[in-house]
Parts: structure tokens; C-alpha cells; sequence
């Protein structure tokens, strides 16, 4: 593994524990509480910026290996993840990290095209789309347990 590739792992890795953090922390106050709201919004934004820290890897390799098919679509589907990121961060928490949680899930989608060859995937290590692939999925659940558990 390179030393770019290990940063990457290292680095995802701490941040989805702090977004671990985030949910267990909302779902451990009351509903009512005005700190949850704190919370949920603030775990709202993060993962909004990381979808968007995500999605751009997928730019990072389209550029550097744009005569690939699919590179033009990959860069479009990481703008369209920027666009609902921008958006969700706007919204009230509820609504934000559903929305965030289905981006995730998405994006993961995305990720398994890149397994399938739909699109590119020369650049990546084999193992990296299916490895994001459930770190978007685990992404996705801690923003929508929150979420679940207020219902």
C-alpha cells in the first residue's frame, strides 16, 4: 500500500469514528432536547462535507485518467453529490440526514459500478470501491439512526 492509499484508509477511518461519535452522542439525549438538535445538525454537516470529500476522490481519478468511459459520467455524479451535500446543509437536521443517508447509499451504488467496470476504475486499487462501498453504507446508517430513533 502506497503512502497516499494508507493516509486515505487512516484518515477515513478516523472520521468515521468521529461521525460514530456524533450519532451515539444524538441518540443518547432526549428528543426533546435542544442539544440533540445541536448534534444532529452538526452530524448533518460532517457528513454532508465528507460525501463531498468522498465523491471527489472519484473527480481526482476521472481527471487523471479522463480518455477513461465513464470518466465524464463519474465527475457528474460526484457534482450531483456536492449539489445534495449543499443542499442537505440548509435543511433541518431530520430532513437533512435522511436525505444524507439515501446520498450515501447512493454513492456506495456508485461505488459498485466501479467494481462491475460501469465505470472507471483503472486508477484504484481493486479493493478500494468495494471497501467505500461499506464505509457508505456504515456512513449512512449513522445518519440515519438518529433519525430512526426519533420516530
Amino acid at each position: 500500500m502506497t503512502e497516499a492509499i494508507t493516509t486515505l484508509v487512516f484518515g477515513f477511518a478516523s472520521i468515521g469514528v468521529s461521525i460514530s461519535w456524533l450519532a451515539w452522542r444524538a441518540i443518547s439525549l432526549d428528543v426533546t432536547s435542544s442539544n440533540r438538535l445541536v448534534i444532529e445538525l452538526r452530524l448533518a454537516q460532517v457528513t454532508a462535507l465528507l460525501l463531498v470529500l468522498a465523491a471527489g476522490v472519484y473527480i481526482g481519478t476521472a481527471v487523471i485518467d479522463g480518455s477513461s468511459t465513464g470518466a465524464g459520467l463519474d465527475i457528474a455524479l460526484a457534482i450531483g453529490f456536492f449539489v445534495i451535500a449543499a443542499l442537505a446543509t440548509t435543511w433541518e437536521p431530520s430532513r437533512a440526514l435522511t436525505t444524507l443517508a439515501w446520498a450515501w447509499c447512493a454513492h456506495g451504488m456508485v461505488d459498485l459500478g466501479h467494481v462491475v467496470g460501469v465505470l472507471p476504475s483503472t486508477l484504484l486499487p481493486t479493493w478500494y470501491p468495494t471497501a467505500c462501498a461499506i464505509y457508505d453504507v456504515c456512513i449512512a446508517g449513522a445518519c440515519y439512526l438518529p433519525v430512526f430513533r426519533r420516530s
